[in-house]
């Protein structure tokens, strides 16, 4: 969602895919120059966490052919010639560049020795999901996200840690004294998550343990408006996706701390329209600015005017 004044650029489809898949990588470094070359000439743009345990990523192209002809090259790097890809539509950019990440695990649990093995680990496809929430009463249901993701959407009676990152989660649970018997399921946005989570709650002896096959964003695919509720955090210019896996209308980034927004001002430095965070609307002196550039001066200088600030990736076009 853009909130900005200036003219726009003209829309067009932007198509979007996201997966991950565990697999050793001998050379991870001579794979990062192959996935920048092939992006490069296939006209892909997007992240990718790349690691000796396998490969996390979403990317995106103005071209479906374009993206296609990469998701071969990834089903042929990955040797899954049927590795699920989740995809969406964009009207508007969701990367405006391509870049490579190199990290000792393609999902931060803390724990490089948790290793998912080759096949299924007590996944649920979202019909079996739906099924333990709507026939079974006798469950916990833990959202896996961080704290800012869960704000705007979350499984109905989900618990949420609250976490700040992935790697709280262990303790968390440690903490909690959950019923390691009882039926216990857990989510996340793709899944990836849950597949070193859910190995983690195994060795804590949780022995009735499920995850979600494809996670949130395969689940509202074939059930919206189901038992999600709200929209879906993404990690992109998107902000979130709705229960269509359509970019939310409803939330941008905020300026100042970078969490989801929809609180809207017109910045009093320059009176820009946007969206600020119901966090940083409490804050008395960024409540009503646009940016961290026109708090600063806003802050400086109440009763003067300002240019709005023009951001980076403005510059680069």
């Amino acid at each position: 969602m853009n909130t900005n004044t200036q003219a726009q650029p003209e829309s067009k489809t932007y198509y979007i895919t996201t997966f991950y898949k565990f697999f050793k990588i001998a050379d991870p470094d001579a794979t990062k120059l192959e996935l920048e070359s092939t992006a490069s000439r296939l006209n892909v743009k997007g992240l990718i966490i790349l690691g000796s345990e396998g490969i996390n990523s979403t990317v995106s192209s103005s071209s479906q052919e374009g993206l296609e002809s990469f998701k071969t090259y990834i089903r042929t790097l990955t040797s899954d010639p049927n590795l699920h890809f989740k995809n969406s539509v964009s009207e508007t950019a969701p990367f405006r560049r391509f870049k490579v990440k190199i990290r000792e695990e393609i999902v931060t649990l803390g724990t490089p020795e948790l290793q998912p093995t080759v096949g299924k680990n007590h996944h649920l496809s979202p019909a079996e999901w739906n099924k333990v929430m709507k026939e079974e009463d006798d469950y916990v249901i833990i959202d896996t996200r961080n704290w800012y993701e869960t704000k705007i959407g979350t499984f109905k009676g989900a618990i949420n840690p609250r976490t700040d990152k992935f790697t709280e989660f262990p303790e968390f649970m440690e903490k909690n004294n959950f019923s390691k018997d009882k039926k216990t399921l857990i989510f996340c946005t793709g899944g990836i998550r849950c597949e070193k989570g859910i190995l983690e709650l195994q060795r804590q002896g949780f022995d009735n343990v499920y995850q979600l096959d494809g996670g949130i964003l395969n689940y509202i695919e074939q059930f919206p408006n189901d038992q999600f509720e709200g929209e879906c955090f993404v990690f992109d210019h998107r902000v979130a996706v709705d229960q269509q896996l359509q970019p939310s209308k409803q939330y941008d980034l905020c300026p100042h701390c970078g969490q989801p927004a929809k609180t809207q001002i017109d910045c009093k430095r320059c009176d820009t329209h946007t969206l600020i965070c119901e966090d940083c609307a409490e804050k008395v002196w960024i409540k009503d600015t646009c940016s961290k550039n026109c708090a600063h001066h806003y802050e400086l200088h109440p009763e003067r005017k300002g240019p709005r600030q023009v951001l980076p990736f403005e510059l680069e076009e």
